[in-house]
């Protein structure tokens, strides 16, 4: 890595405009063309641009809005990142910090590369966040190994909406106490490499059925509830060392004197609540300017900027109008104004080149790692395991949902037991199987709530009715809330695994045949109609 230099010494070397372009993080595109890249290229060198944050590509959802153009699989990705990072680099007069959204892994952005269970899953853990540290740590040596300074994460939002069409999944669950000791584990194993931290989306995006690429989330709470509940995490995480704290785009009226405006934007949230109140003194970033909640209420050009620097954002992440921002900033913006976020951001960044302290051992490898959450993480969420094992005795028929039929959860049991498969939707009318005792493993097609999880209405339907009339144990390698749209009353038994890696699959036959009991415990409630 690059030396930074000291921080006296950029005071006297670097003019108003170079520490103003310090403050801006533009997005970097791994699949960019030739002429995007170069066209960033000029952005760095003409504004003294600060950092990066790293995306797939122009078409992926988080820069798309969901997705409308076709996100080409790039099977060379770590590579041209590893690349884009060093030419980038080289055209910066001084060294870039480099950011990437890695909450389970480089994977969340970049194709064959290591990935780990999401945190909804991680929050399945009950014995000890030991495990949890290491997932951090095994995520920021992948970053520092690809030229990474930055993870943008965890999540500490507690998701206690269901419908939550951005965060779900990515929340560690809706116990406050055990976000906050999972978050904080994540974090610290992240730092113990080396690598910077942010936790997001202050002052708490759980609570919301609204995405905020696409509208603005408005939180209706009193300042009393926020301060109990979706504050406390951030509350722990600052008071343990957090290196940033990104703030969402969020309405919270209660927090703001009533006004309808994104917390990014909002100096009651950011310098009062946030400064004052949590007595938080590292980097603020803010969430992307360019999603559609902050940036279609404020279309001109500079304004959105610098409303988030007033507001007290120090890094303006995803800023899509820089040379305006900069412009509008150093008109508006007092010295002293600028030299205070200019000194936090320096400061990070000789954090964020410095060499980590050694640590005692090496981090997992990937696969062992989730080995062992994978037998932490399974979850029985109802019925017993004799009922389970009772159905290795008596003939069954296996039906895979999502997946079809060849899965490595039936292979894996088929080694020791065998059965019949069945498949319902491969004819015009789907037909219930013949035999009583069905084993189905469900393989939800995405893990976002829209559109019930990816299940089309039908499949539903034939699912409900298939635990109505048949002895059914269901195992779901998917997001758990999933079982909201699942009768599951009479279901002999439902367990859940979460994710549909190899190993996963492999734990959760073992788990039918009886060799390995189910630990975890399910983070979130799921709608008490369903059970």
């Amino acid at each position: 890595m690059n030396d930074i230099s000291p921080y006296h010494t950029a005071t006297t070397t670097l003019t108003l405009r170079e520490k103003v372009g310090q403050l801006f993080m533009p997005a970097a595109f791994i699949n960019d063309t030739e002429e995007e890249i170069r066209r960033l290229e000029d952005l760095i060198k003409t504004h003294k641009i600060g950092s990066l944050c790293f995306f797939h590509s122009r078409a992926s959802a988080a820069t798309n809005f969901e997705g409308k153009k076709e996100v080409i699989y790039n099977e060379n990705s770590l590579a041209t990142l590893k690349k884009l990072i060093r030419r980038y680099q080289k055209v910066s007069k001084i060294p870039l910090l480099i950011a990437i959204d890695a909450e389970w892994g480089l994977a969340m952005r970049i194709e064959n590369t290591p990935q780990f269970p999401y945190a909804i899953s991680l929050g399945a853990i009950t014995h000890g966040t030991d495990l949890i540290f290491e997932v951090g740590r095994c995520i920021a040596r992948d970053c520092r190994e690809a030229g990474i300074h930055w993870n943008l994460s965890p999540v500490a939002d507690i998701n206690n909406n269901p419908d939550n069409p951005v965060i779900g999944y990515r929340s560690f669950g809706e116990d406050k106490q055990k976000v906050a000791e999972k978050a904080v584990a994540y974090v610290k194993g992240t730092q113990s490499e080396g690598v910077l931290t942010s936790v997001k989306h202050f002052p708490g995006h759980g609570d919301t059925a609204t995405d905020s690429h696409l509208g603005l989330p408005l939180i209706e709470k009193t300042k009393e509830t926020l301060l109990q509940n979706e504050l406390y995490p951030f509350r722990e995480l600052v008071q343990q060392g957090v290196d940033s704290v990104m703030v969402g785009h969020l309405a919270v009226p209660s927090l703001t004197q009533g006004k309808l405006i994104p917390a990014t934007v909002s100096k009651e949230i950011i310098k009062d609540v946030l400064r004052k109140e949590l007595h938080f003194e590292g980097i603020v970033i803010s969430d992307a300017l360019n999603m559609h909640s902050v940036s279609k209420m404020y279309p001109q050009k500079g304004e959105l900027e610098w409303l988030a620097f007033d507001a007290g954002n120090d890094v303006l992440c995803f800023a899509e109008h820089v040379a305006e921002g900069i412009g509008t900033i150093l008109q508006k913006a007092s010295e002293t104004q600028i030299e205070e976020s200019f000194e936090r951001v320096w400061r990070l960044k000789e954090k964020g080149y410095s060499k980590p302290f050694p640590t005692k051992g090496n981090p997992m490898s990937t696969s062992e790692l989730n080995k062992a959450l994978a037998a932490e993480i399974l979850t029985l969420f109802k019925g017993d395991e004799a009922t389970i094992s009772a159905l290795i005795d008596e003939e069954f028929i296996g039906i895979s949902l999502g997946k079809g039929t060849e899965t490595i959860f039936f292979e894996s049991i088929s080694l020791s037991v065998p059965f019949k498969t069945f498949e319902p939707f491969q004819k015009v009318a789907p037909q219930l199987p013949p035999a009583e005792n069905i084993l189905l493993a469900l393989f939800p097609p995405q893990v976002k709530p829209t559109d019930n999880f990816g299940i089309g209405p039908e499949e539903i339907q034939w699912i409900n009715e298939l635990i109505r009339v048949k002895n059914v144990i269901l195992y779901v390698f998917g997001n758990p809330y999933v079982l909201n749209k699942i009768r599951t009353r009479e279901a002999k038994a439902v367990v859940l695994a979460y994710q549909d890696f190899t190993v996963f699959q492999q734990l959760a036959a073992d788990h039918f045949l009886a060799i390995h009991s189910a630990r975890g415990t399910l983070p979130v409630s799921i709608d008490s109609r369903a059970i």
